[in-house]
């Protein structure tokens, strides 16, 4: 099995750290709203890498967060007249539903930012003792440069990014603002405003920078270097690089074997935004489509190609879809009257293609992860059934046509 990793920029055999056991960690979602279509596809494309990984019979261990402090939570608190608190546990009461309704299965652990503070604040003074972090007025930065890899997820160069924070700089300098040893140093915790919901440390009443939450929460459910760190491709900088740079600083290993990341959602061939007005939450779809359609969808092209969402494609995936759902109910219903007899010749025939079928669908699912020849494979499966079943059949031939494709189906979470 290969996958794509981001830090080689290459296809890699895959060879899990501890036999037969798969550390997975994927960065979940900011709970200050509705979940969007964007934030759907990670969700989805993840949940079918760890479908198939226990499909191929490995014990996989899968972490996905819910970041309930942010900027964008306490903005949205005091719009409301709420707590950061209440905002976070009633969208992730939501986030839930609508995960329920793409048939993610629920993580082995989702942990929640605020429950893991005393780790982060563990992890800075870990990494103020080795010298890759110090404070300033109660706000503690990371040394970018001190740590020796950075920009090797993303290829950036760290000369380069200096030019391009350069004007930044001036700017805080002009502001009053620049307390930084470097401009490219970032924020690992920052003490509290008014009215903002804050945590005691040893450098201020505060709360902790967004990079160090998934560092923190992957150590502690997971271990000190994982196999596998998957997200968004907007997260490889710098939310990743900067992951990196923390936890290979402060535990002393690698932190992630294999990086993986999905390509964009764009809407009508159009970059998603509130102001073109073309922002679809996942509940705005579920009022015109069932979200197993929305699924089909997203694992109907490549996980690494950006992915084009419109009325048209998802009339097509609930077609293709349909499709599917059609052949095993017509197999349910053939199932009900078929003689309970020994399989015929001629059906141990059929049911022994099918096997071919499964090795394409294993093929595809082998390569990365091609969910799109693994769906050619099932409506394979589907062409095979409809033509090679009826009223005369075995029940035991039909109960095997119809797991064949029930399994297949199962490993990309769709319900048939």
């Amino acid at each position: 099995m290969k996958i794509y990793n981001t830090l080689s920029r290459s296809k890699e055999e895959y060879v899990p750290l501890e036999e037969g056991k798969v550390k997975m960690y994927v960065c979940g979602p900011t709970v200050y709203n509705l979940i969007h279509i964007g934030n759907a596809r990670p969700m989805i494309v993840f949940d079918t890498v760890r479908r198939y990984l226990e499909y191929k019979g490995y014990d996989v261990n899968y972490v996905s967060n819910f970041t309930d402090v942010d900027d964008k939570i306490i903005k949205k608190a005091i719009e409301e007249g709420v707590t950061a608190e209440e905002i976070s546990k009633r969208y992730i009461k939501e986030c839930k539903k609508d995960m329920a309704g793409m048939n993610i299965k629920p993580a082995t652990t989702h942990p929640l930012a605020t429950q893991e503070i005393d780790g982060m604040i563990d992890m800075i003074k870990t990494l103020i003792d080795k010298g890759y972090a110090y404070e300033k007025n109660g706000t503690v930065y990371y040394r970018t440069r001190r740590f020796e890899g950075y920009g090797k997820l993303s290829k950036k160069n760290i000369d380069d990014l200096e030019a391009g924070h350069r004007d930044d700089a001036h700017k805080l300098k002009v502001s009053g603002e620049d307390e930084k040893e470097d401009p490219l140093d970032f924020v690992l915790w920052k003490p509290k405003k008014d009215g903002e919901p804050y945590w005691e440390s040893p450098w201020s009443e505060g709360r902790p920078g967004w990079h160090i939450e998934c560092s923190v929460m992957s150590k502690k459910y997971l271990a000190d270097e994982i196999d596998i760190h998957a997200g968004g491709e907007d997260l490889i900088f710098p939310h990743h690089e900067n992951e990196i740079a923390q936890s290979e600083a402060a535990n002393g290993v690698p932190f992630a074997k294999y990086w993986m990341h999905n390509a964009f959602l764009n809407i009508d061939n159009k970059k998603m935004s509130k102001s073109l007005g073309n922002f679809f939450t996942v509940r705005d779809i579920s009022k015109e489509y069932d979200l197993q359609v929305l699924r089909f969808f997203m694992l109907s092209a490549h996980y690494r190609n950006p992915i084009n969402f419109s009325h048209d494609l998802m009339e097509a995936a609930k077609n293709g879809l349909d499709r599917i759902i059609t052949a095993v109910t017509n197999l349910t219903h053939l199932e009900k009257s078929a003689k309970d007899s020994a399989m015929t010749e001629d059906e141990k025939k059929v049911i022994d293609s099918t096997k071919d079928i499964y090795g394409k669908f294993e093929a595809a699912m082998d390569d990365d992860f091609n969910t799109a020849d693994a769906i050619s494979a099932v409506f394979e499966l589907v062409k095979l059934a409809n033509s090679n079943s009826s009223e005369d059949n075995t029940k035991e031939y039909i109960t095997a046509l119809k797991e064949s494709i029930v399994t297949l189906a199962d490993i990309l979470g769709l319900k048939v």
